[in-house]
């Protein structure tokens, strides 16, 4: 019956090789479970076996350790899926595992740096004469002046930032925005912090040119030193270096995108808009990042409320 249900995971399902090695121990680990209390067979199975099979994961004992919450969860998709199957296939009369749930999954705040740690990250690009140091300072001015995703500051050509001079005071609205394409092809468009459009200003009249010299032309706003598209990958290291010489760790771009958020949340924007600069398709996804902003949440509570004193 094992087998039979692996096949159908790998030919059916197109489970990728590792998910079904994961699914294979899982469920040897479930039968070894069942046959250790008596039960033989499927149609024996009651759904307080499936409940204290689940209380054994996360239990450990002997011969395995106790698994975290995310192991356990998908320990038991694969025992839940099995019953499915045995029931479907007449195997067994009754799924003892329809009303077991997965534990509860701790949820892992997003990290934010602070705005000071974000102008260190900044300053560290280079100098401002350096083709590619101002290249690098207008990548991290857009990815977090806009929360961009870095597969999206990567896809932006030049036409999606429309030209412009951020010292002029009378030119269009439109040139500070940037247009991004996120998601399911869904477009966002953005709008451009002065900071932002000022390293961008740079980057395309003084670096830029310059680096496209040594490529083939190509539409791409942000190049690589040989003139072709920067890569995920090459703003990838671009940000790691920065954060070496400004001597912080664990930076990712996604950090930045999450500083974004948390950053505007704690200057008082609504959660709604910041989800629509996010380009998230639910609010539930970007209500996590007001989670992070609690601490902020208690300084205004001690700061204003008057029976909050200590």
């Amino acid at each position: 019956m094992l087998s039979s249900y692996l096949a159908h995971l790998a030919v059916e399902r197109g489970l990728s090789a590792n998910t079904l090695a994961s699914y294979r121990r899982d469920l040897r680990r479930y039968v070894e479970y069942l046959r250790a209390r008596g039960l033989e067979t499927f149609g024996q199975v009651a759904e307080a076996d499936v409940v204290a099979f689940l209380a054994a994961l996360r239990e450990g004992d002997d011969d395995h350790p106790a698994l975290v919450a995310s192991s356990a969860a998908r320990a038991v998709s694969a025992v839940r899926g099995l019953h499915r199957f045995a029931l479907r296939e007449g195997v067994a009369g009754h799924d003892p595992a329809h009303e077991v749930r997965p534990p509860r999954q701790l949820r892992r705040l997003p990290k934010a740096i602070t705005v000071a740690e974000v102008e260190r990250l900044i300053a560290a690009c280079g100098p401002d004469d350096a083709p590619l140091a101002l290249r690098n300072r207008a990548l991290l001015e857009v990815l977090y002046g806009t929360g961009a995703r870095i597969s999206e500051a990567v896809g932006l050509a030049v036409d999606d930032v429309p030209a412009g001079h951020a010292g002029d005071r009378h030119r269009d609205g439109d040139h500070d925005q940037v247009r991004l394409r996120g998601k399911g092809g869904r477009t966002r468009i953005v709008p451009l912090g002065r900071f932002a459009r000022q390293a961008l200003d740079a980057y395309l009249v003084r670096a830029r040119p310059g680096i496209a010299a040594h490529g083939r032309g190509t539409s791409a706003l942000f190049l690589n030193a040989r003139g072709g598209r920067l890569t995920r990958q090459g703003a990838w290291e671009v940000l790691q270096v920065a954060a070496e010489r400004a001597g912080l760790s664990g930076v990712s771009p996604h950090m930045l995108r999450h500083s974004f958020a948390t950053h505007l949340l704690d200057g008082g924007a609504d959660v709604r808009v910041v989800q629509e600069l996010l380009g998230h398709a639910s609010v539930t996804t970007t209500q996590v990042y007001t989670l992070v902003t609690v601490d902020k949440l208690r300084e205004v509570y001690a700061a204003a409320h008057p029976r909050a004193l200590h």
